[in-house]
């Protein structure tokens, strides 16, 4: 049933995203069983861990600790990668990066989604496509978690839009994790990496240089452009000295780089990651998926603009707990997205639902583990026992896990981000 309502959306993003028209909460009769593989090292419990490819082309890892609480976490990881296909090892890395679930007791399966590139929707239905792997292999959880991690925190939140209750057909997911998500859909999310193409090229004028083929800069690149990832770290560092200690930059680098983060309200060791992302994965989102239109202002397209937000904003429509986690000064996604997701909450009338918790930290791919173990029990205890926890009982719970985890809480909460437009008004 849940299929049959979200094909005629899915039907309108195939075109534009690339995502496959196909009921994913049927499983394909094709999907092989799971591979038996060595555990990666940072497994330190007994575990058991499978490989895999599903039927759409993503590959898979699975870790199942011995014994096992039963909870499954189906993981959707950040990104996106870089545009192509998909490959085994980017899910080995993510279950190496998150090893504590598994070896705290929890089920652990993720997938690389069936190619790389930007698709929130495509990515949502190839981690509800492993959950039923999972399930079919090695039977159902008694709990079953959605963990998205940056990008991911996207995906999760739209799987948990797309597999809500229908029907009264209970969602196949009990709870949802988010940390360091980019919440607020394609458009709201990266508009401030167009405002760093445009700062960036007005100081520096070398991205694209003078006797290179000009191009709109919201398009990332031009077809057929042959520029690296080297090729434009080393023009950074000419314009900015990004990469140089600070004193062997020049004054005016120094005032370049410092302008540029302004205008983007960026920081500054972020840049060159941020015009990375501004550059291949515009020109994957903007010219593979939609179709050469220009999402970003001014001058969006209202087509590309409809088509961005229906496969990655979130709408609120929600049936199941929620608690998320970000750094307040999280360098990469802005903390003020959490405001754009409680915003769709509210007017959806879940906000009851939502727990948001905030760290006073300075990194985005990876906290601290007792933050993460705290979050997992109190999002259990809340769906297993209703027992709804509160900034405060969660600070106060991973205070009493310090010392099992040896790295210190920094929960903060009583911080509240502002709104996103605040920190990054539209470009006009």
């Amino acid at each position: 049933m849940r299929a049959n309502v979200a094909y005629c959306r899915k039907a309108l993003l195939a075109g534009l995203l690339g995502a496959a028209v196909m009921p994913v909460a049927v499983l394909a009769a094709s999907e092989a069983a799971p591979t038996a593989r060595a555990c990666p090292s940072e497994i330190k419990v007994a575990a058991q861990c499978y490989t895999g490819q599903d039927s759409a082309g993503a590959f898979y890892w699975i870790a199942i600790p011995r014994p096992w609480n039963q909870v499954l976490v189906m993981h959707a990881h950040g990104g996106p990668a870089d545009a192509g296909p998909a490959r085994l090892e980017r899910s080995e890395e993510d279950l190496q990066r998150w090893a504590l679930m598994p070896n705290l007791g929890y089920a652990w399966a993720g997938s690389t989604y069936r190619r790389g590139g930007y698709g929130v929707t495509m990515a949502a239905e190839d981690t509800e496509r492993l959950r039923q792997i999972f399930v079919q292999n090695f039977g159902q959880p008694r709990r079953t978690l959605l963990h998205g991690q940056s990008y991911g925190g996207g995906v999760a939140a739209k799987a948990a839009e797309l597999y809500a209750t229908v029907n009264g057909q209970h969602s196949p997911y009990d709870g949802v994790l988010l940390t360091s998500g980019v919440l607020g859909g394609g458009v709201q999310a990266y508009q401030f990496r167009y405002v760093l193409r445009q700062a960036y090229q007005a100081e520096c004028q070398n991205h694209p240089l003078p006797n290179e083929p000009q191009y709109p800069l919201w398009m990332g690149l031009p077809a057929g452009a042959s520029l690296t990832r080297a090729q434009l770290a080393q023009r950074v560092q000419e314009c900015t000295g990004l990469g140089l200690p600070a004193a062997q930059r020049s004054d005016l680098q120094k005032a370049r780089l410092a302008r540029i983060a302004q205008a983007a309200k960026i920081q500054e060791r972020s840049l060159l990651s941020h015009l990375v992302w501004a550059t291949w994965l515009f020109e994957d989102l903007v010219q593979r998926r939609l179709d050469g239109s220009n999402p970003f202002s001014p001058g969006a397209d209202p087509q590309a603009v409809a088509t961005l937000n229906l496969d990655s904003s979130p709408t609120g429509k929600v049936d199941m707990p929620i608690l998320t986690l970000h750094a307040i000064d999280d360098p990469t996604a802005f903390v003020e997205l959490e405001s754009v997701y409680r915003e769709a909450l509210t007017k959806a009338g879940n906000a009851d639902l939502l727990v948001q918790t905030f760290s006073a930290e300075h990194e985005h791919s990876y906290l601290v583990d007792t933050e993460y173990a705290t979050l997992l029990e109190s999002l259990i205890a809340w769906v297993d026992e209703g027992k709804k926890p509160t900034p405060q009982t969660i600070a106060e719970r991973c205070k009493g896990l310090e010392s099992v985890h040896q790295a210190a809480c920094q929960f903060r909460p009583d911080y509240q981000p502002v709104s996103l437009v605040q920190r990054v008004a539209p470009n006009r």
